[in-house]
């Protein structure tokens, strides 16, 4: 019988982010040409055949909206290079303790590393919520009714992929599985 099981945790290191912060800096840097274009006269992008642009308003604008985005861009490869939110959950019936390990931002708190005894654990808890903004996680819930969750962040995890990662957890700690139905 296996007695660790280890469940790897995706971070920032997502197909998604990687699309996003290139397509928020493409465009943000093209809003950024069209501003510095109207202030200094000059075409610098050449698809851009209109001059008509005035530096106040519209280049400011312009302007202001390229750096906004740039920032934001540089902040999404920052989290990306750095792959905030990854780690994993170990679970191991040798030793009797459960690790959640997960990876922040640099500091004194870069590295989150959670050590339970799995006597401490009183049951595995899903939380299903659908509607605009669904929910889809899986919880630790310990005897003094803390909830520890488990699941990455990010888009919801297929409803019977998590239901069955649920019941995997819950038989391999041999405890009870909370909010199936």
């Amino acid at each position: 019988m296996n007695t660790i099981k280890i469940d790897k945790i995706l971070g920032s290191r997502r197909a998604s982010n990687y699309w996003w912060a290139t397509i928020i800096l493409l465009g943000s840097i093209g809003f950024f040409l069209v501003g510095i274009s109207s202030y200094i006269k000059l075409n610098i992008i050449t698809f851009n055949s209109n001059n008509s642009f005035l530096f106040i308003p519209q280049g400011v604008v312009m302007t202001f909206y390229g750096m906004t985005g740039i920032l934001i861009s540089t902040f999404i490869w920052y989290t990306i290079v750095l792959d905030v939110g990854s780690g994993y959950n170990e679970f191991n019936n040798r030793t009797g303790t459960i690790t959640i390990f997960r990876l922040g931002f640099p500091g004194k708190n870069r590295v989150l590393k959670l050590q339970y005894k799995i006597q401490e654990i009183s049951s595995i808890k899903i939380n299903i919520q659908d509607g605009v903004s669904p929910k889809r996680e899986i919880y630790l819930k310990t005897k003094d009714n803390r909830e520890i969750p488990l699941t990455k962040v990010g888009s919801p995890i297929n409803l019977s992929a998590i239901e069955e990662q649920a019941k995997d957890i819950s038989n391999f700690l041999n405890v009870k599985l909370e909010g199936l139905n």
